[in-house]
């Protein structure tokens, strides 16, 4: 779903001509500006599950768009989790990768059970409202908490109505919106009827909701006559409604949508039939079109049929003046690709417990990988309240609350309730009379190049103006990165496009210069902020209620608990499996290198290697090495006073050799830990000198591949600052049966059953997806998302049984 149009569409005229103005008048130049310099992000959030146990781990895949497409504005992501109180609990920071990002929170043991909120942000989106940061509520239960919660089924509900481009006019047929809201959850089964106020036993026009937020009527009002809406649930309970009062002159904009043709036309009563509009249409602040037209009454208007108009189109009615005299919003869905069928190849399913799945994705040209999900379609966290396609088209621009807003865009789709929900809700991206009248958002956040960061140097206390100073950055694994930096007059310098997770090391050394490094400070903080919660969290449909001490958890809360443990347990057992593999390659490495810079005679079965490459906790700061192998290598003596220095095994004096050459003892004072390699201690027979040793010690010097680990204060005088970068996450389990051992768990309850954010899409092959089944599932919910080079959504949400 690639949208992006660089050209205006001239709107098909059905029964009329419309003279078209294209010229760069003042409403269209302000919202040329607003969409070149104030672009919009909105975020849509996969969730592992919507419910969760306190302890747990919540993973999460956040899509950031611009419009309908990847944004390429933000490369950073804020997540935070607030209790209802707006207490916040935790918060962290991911990386964006062309709009894709994933991570983890860890869910605290002692969480109270309660509805907690999960808010997702850009620093870019900090310079518009906070009304268009992704909120989303999740469910936390914990039976040790005193209260538990209760779905809110006392609140009341109460009803709006909203008239068809803003006006309700003498003797012009006009279409109503109904919503309802409530703090808990909105009846569903519901009906209406319109009255006069004075007769209010005759019922002018009746109809139905269509579900639990929305129902639509239409009728012709009188002037001067009151109009009452009754609306009746399913239980009994009523409300009365005043519509709004009957204008006796105005202009109505009526907009109709059959079977994706739309059609428009204005209609006005006790206006110049010959009075020109304007009408401009725009989809995600992009303007689509421009008419000019009157409000005769046969006139009927229509879209043309292209499929690049696709998403909510925004009318707006101006007249002469650039005065705003009607909106109105509609859906357009054109774009038959949107849901596009994947073609699968082997699918492999397994329904008994434990059992493995496998499932083949035929090769989708252009499309790099995939985001993949997979649920036990049977289970509580099966059932979406938002979904990939809600967030880009409704909920991601319009923030009332809506009752299953995913229910507009899968298999239940209706597309009369959808237009009355865009009857009713309002363009709050941007504000016509401010954009006019040059009045424009406050850029005061502008996003950085991944993680970013500001410091300063200062000599004795002041600024140390000019410098050049080199940066050298050591990662968690040990991996070093080099960097020149030059401060400006003040000693600033900003460093950005950094990329790490958890903390990295900064040691630093100047580069030519007379100042006293003793004196020289560095200061350093990062500049991707966390912003403050401006706005209030939305309101839950679930209340608190004192718990029962012997009352019984439900039984989704039980297989939750359940499964949580499960996935503790097989953390741990993960996480020591991963120790071993890190230990084993570092091993691996570690001969590796022995093989490659030792010759024949200098190899032994009986030997101790230190790795200065790849273990870097063996790195000394002694002034000499032989000080640092004292202890380290067992009945050996370094006899390093005197005029005859010396090392000695088992009594007897054995040989030292710098990469394999002799070399006296005293010749290595010099040699920095930095410049080493490995350090081999040979304890056995040693044929590499005359008459042979009953040891020796070989020293490696490091070739020119391989770059040193050291923090050598020699050299860099600083190594003790360490500077925050992303996140970790959480590695989500998947292959949790491939150790056979593993089966014989006694319960498996486990609701995801796999979850990958990343799943690589291999040129010329089917993309292969394995899991595991939990003890009951019969169904797997499986949703796959991806965009490929052109950002045209692939998108997948479906169940699979045992007839597929």
């Amino acid at each position: 779903m690639n949208f992006s149009i660089s050209r205006k569409i001239s709107v098909g005229i059905l029964m009329a001509t419309a003279n078209f103005c294209f010229a760069q008048d003042k409403a269209e130049a302000a919202l040329k500006k607003f969409e070149e310099n104030y672009p919009q992000e909105k975020i849509h959030l996969l969730l592992s599950k919507n419910s969760f146990v306190a302890g747990e781990n919540l993973w999460f895949t956040s899509f950031v768009f611009e419009g309908y497409s990847p944004s390429t504005i933000s490369t950073n992501i804020f997540i935070e989790l607030y209790d209802q109180n707006k207490k916040l609990i935790s918060k962290k920071l991911y990386p964006l990768i062309k709009g894709k990002g994933s991570g983890s929170i860890t869910l605290p043991e002692d969480l109270k059970e309660d509805v907690y909120y999960l808010r997702a942000y850009t620093t870019w989106m900090g310079n518009f409202s906070d009304e268009f940061n992704e909120i989303q509520p999740i469910l936390v239960y914990n039976p040790s908490s005193p209260e538990r919660l209760v779905k809110d089924t006392i609140s009341p509900w109460t009803a709006e109505v909203f008239p068809e481009g803003g006006t309700f006019i003498d003797g012009i047929q006009t279409k109503f919106a109904v919503r309802l809201k409530s703090r808990g959850e909105t009846p569903s089964e519901w009906e209406g009827y319109v009255t006069e106020s004075s007769n209010p036993e005759k019922k002018i026009v009746s109809f139905k909701g269509f579900d639990q937020n929305v129902g639509s009527f239409s009728f012709i009002p009188q002037f001067q006559k009151k109009y009452l809406l009754t609306i009746v649930d399913g239980k009994g309970s009523n409300k009365i409604i005043n519509l709004p009062k009957v204008l006796d002159k105005g202009i109505h904009f009526e907009v109709q949508n059959i079977n994706n043709t739309v059609r428009f036309k204005l209609k006005s009563k006790n206006i110049d039939k010959q009075y020109k509009y304007k009408i401009l249409g725009s989809i995600n602040n992009k303007l689509i079109f421009e008419a000019e037209i009157d409000s005769s009454p046969n006139k009927v208007y229509e879209l043309p049929k292209n499929n690049s108009i696709h998403g909510v189109l925004y009318f707006t009615v101006l007249d002469q003046n650039n005065n705003v005299v009607a909106k109105r919003l509609c859906f357009v869905d054109k774009d038959k690709t949107l849901q596009r069928e994947i073609n699968f190849g082997k699918i492999l399913l397994d329904f008994n417990s434990k059992a493995e799945n496998k499932l083949e994705i035929q090769e989708i040209s252009k499309l790099s990988n995939y985001t993949i999900k997979v649920v036990d379609a049977e289970s509580d966290n099966s059932n979406q309240t938002y979904d990939l396609l809600s967030s880009i088209y409704l909920t991601g621009d319009f923030k009332s609350k809506l009752y299953q807003p995913n229910q507009y865009f899968d298999h239940r789709k209706n597309p009369d309730a959808l237009d009355a929900i865009l009857i009713s809700e309002q363009w709050k991206r941007f504000e016509w009379n401010s954009i006019i009248n040059g009045i424009y958002p406050i850029i005061s956040k502008k996003p950085s190049t991944y993680l970013s960061y500001k410091g300063r140097f200062l000599n004795n206390g002041k600024p140390a103006s000019n410098e050049e100073i080199n940066l050298l950055f050591k990662e968690a694994d040990e991996r070093l990165k080099f960097e020149v930096i030059k401060t400006d007059i003040n000693g600033f310098f900003n460093l950005d496009r950094l990329f790490f997770e958890d903390k990295m090391q900064l040691s630093y050394q100047l580069n030519k210069s007379k100042i006293s490094e003793k004196k020289l400070q560095l200061f350093i903080q990062p500049e991707n902020l966390f912003l403050p919660l401006r706005s209030n969290l939305p309101e839950s449909c679930y209340t608190l209620k004192t718990r029962d001490k012997n009352e019984k958890n439900p039984k989704f809360i039980e297989e939750a608990i359940t499964s949580y443990q499960l996935n503790k347990y097989l953390g741990e057992k993960f996480k020591e499996i991963e120790e071993v593999k890190i230990k084993s390659k570092r091993v691996n490495l570690t001969d590796k290198m022995n093989r490659e810079l030792s010759s024949t005679l200098f190899k032994g079965h009986n030997e101790i290697v230190f790795d200065f490459v790849n273990d870097n906790n063996l790195i000394s700061h002694s002034g000499n090495i032989l000080d640092w192998l004292k202890g380290r290598t067992p009945g050996v003596d370094y006899i390093l006073g005197g005029s005859d220095p010396q090392i000695r095994y088992r009594g007897s004096r054995i040989p030292l050799f710098i990469d394999e050459f002799q070399v006296q003892v005293d010749q290595i004072n010099n040699l920095s830990p930095s410049d080493i390699a490995m350090i081999k201690f040979i304890r056995s027979d040693f044929r590499g000198v005359n008459g042979g040793a009953v040891g020796a010690i070989a020293i490696y010097t490091r070739r020119a591949d391989m770059i040193s680990n050291s923090n050598d204060k020699k050299s860099l005088i600083r190594d003790d600052i360490y500077i925050t970068g992303y996140n970790k996450e959480v590695p989500f389990i998947n292959n949790i049966y491939e150790d056979e051992r593993l089966r014989n768990i006694a319960q498996d309850k486990r609701d995801v059953l796999y979850w990958n954010p990343y799943v690589e899409s291999k040129p010329s092959e089917p993309t292969v997806i394995q899991w595991y089944n939990n003890d009951d599932a019969k169904k797997f919910k499986v949703i796959i998302i991806g965009f490929d080079e052109n950002n045209d959504l692939l998108y997948y949400n479906k169940v699979l049984d045992q007839s597929k």
